[in-house]
């Protein structure tokens, strides 16, 4: 016999009470014992993934959200944009604050607006005195970003694609669907916009979701799970190479790189934490990662950035020095 069919109200109440309680199981996963007793900020720019996490985190723990939109003022409407998102939280009794940045955003607009907003969503965090900052960012977007990775030819660390957890950041949303956001936002009147920048063509992540929105074979939460697997397999990586690195003779010199037949992506690990010991704001990584330990190999002098990679003297190919590189004299 087949069970009772609920009204169209109390099958929307069910749905409700099932999203958040789906949200509370994600966010649980990720800000661990605890979490449902501490303050959360919500980075909300108005679009209906957003829209939505602000809904199910203020249903989740009313009382403990606050929500943020920052506007870079890059493009026109984005001021209505950031009112729309006060209104609701207003009317909603949800603390909200828009960011601006204070000078105009230079360089490479996109990975500097990213800094930029990290930068302003942080110094909230710090100035409320929040624990974490949600994002909402979501399984498609992960699908999006493994194969922008996928085309750039990247490792396991960049397959990995957007973290879950990256320090005070919290994305719990990586396992949800778009649709099913946009879905939610319907069903429960919330505002929301379409940033144009999602269809701007000139941008390479609007191009390649256009493409991945018409595909059937690539499947989104799956992607997500592979991403989540490959983040902790990056991370055990990471810790292998810290301990093998401890265990040398001479491990708290920092100038020194060691090389006893490691397998290629461990050496390129023990290299890469070696540099980042010298320099912590050094990035290098990929074709020019392999660049620079075939130099090492060949027993050529490395330059990386500011540093010089030097084999010690009957000893090439096994341990290699660190140093500044000379600084060059005025006018050369």
């Amino acid at each position: 016999m087949s069970a009772p069919m609920l009204p169209p109200q109390k099958q929307k109440q069910a749905v409700d009470t099932d999203a958040v309680g789906r949200l509370g199981r994600d966010l649980a996963a990720l800000a661990g014992p605890g979490w449902h007793r501490l303050h959360y900020g919500v980075a909300v720019s108005g679009g209906p993934d957003s829209m939505a996490l602000l809904w199910l985190m203020a249903s989740l723990l009313p009382g403990q959200v606050r929500a943020a939109t920052v506007d870079h003022g890059l493009r026109r409407g984005s001021d209505d944009e950031a009112r729309m998102v006060a209104g609701f939280c207003g009317r909603e009794m949800i603390p909200h604050r828009t960011l601006c940045p204070p000078t105009p955003i230079t360089g490479s607009q996109q990975a500097a607006a990213r800094a930029e907003r990290y930068r302003l969503l942080e110094e909230w965090r710090q100035s409320d005195e929040l624990s974490y900052i949600l994002t909402a960012h979501h399984a498609d977007d992960q699908l999006e970003t493994i194969v922008m990775r996928l085309n750039r030819s990247s490792g396991v660390g960049g397959l990995a694609a957007i973290r879950a957890t990256n320090g005070v950041i919290l994305r719990p949303l990586l396992h949800w669907r778009r649709a099913d956001l946009v879905r939610l936002a319907l069903d429960e009147d919330l505002p929301f916009v379409d940033d144009p920048s999602n269809s701007d063509s000139r941008f390479d992540r609007a191009r390649l979701r256009r493409g991945l929105q018409s595909q059937t074979v690539l499947d989104a939460e799956a992607a997500a799970r592979s991403a989540a697997w490959l983040a902790e397999a990056d991370e055990a990586i990471d810790w292998a190479v810290e301990r093998l690195i401890a265990s040398w003779p001479d491990a708290s010199d920092i100038a020194v790189i060691r090389d006893d037949a490691y397998p290629p992506e461990i050496f390129r690990r023990v290299v890469t934490q070696r540099l980042r010991a010298n320099d912590s704001q050094l990035r290098v990584r990929g074709a020019s990662l392999d660049g620079v330990i075939a130099a090492m190999k060949s027993g050529r002098r490395a330059m990386v950035g500011a540093l010089l990679i030097d084999a010690v003297p009957g000893l090439a190919r096994t341990i290699w020095r660190i140093s500044a590189a000379p600084r060059r004299k005025a006018g050369k």
